[in-house]
């Protein structure tokens, strides 16, 4: 190989190393998890908290916890889309 497909490589091994230390790891040790991009754990919880917090505020008729049942549900949804082509910032009147 190259010497300057090996300083690719080590550039590329770095800066997953830095975004996703867990992923690494577990692929040094021989068992793989999912990359950071797939893991939607934490989503799920929002998106049942949020439900939660929906539901008590239909129930005990308040607004407030209706409006943040709402946001919490949207942003959960943001969070547990399976297209991560959307996650990608893009700027406007460019595709």
């Amino acid at each position: 190989m190259p010497q300057s497909d090996d300083h690719r490589l080590v550039a590329l091994e770095a800066r997953l190393e830095r975004e996703d230390p867990r992923f690494t790891r577990a692929m040094r040790s021989g068992r793989p998890t999912r990359p950071r991009e797939y893991r939607r754990t934490g989503a799920w919880w929002g998106l049942a908290l949020g439900v939660a917090v929906l539901g008590s505020g239909i129930a005990l008729a308040e607004g407030l916890l209706i409006a943040g049942g709402l946001v919490l549900v949207g942003m959960a949804a943001q969070l547990a889309d399976p297209d991560p082509s959307r996650m990608t910032h893009r700027r406007f009147g460019r595709r």
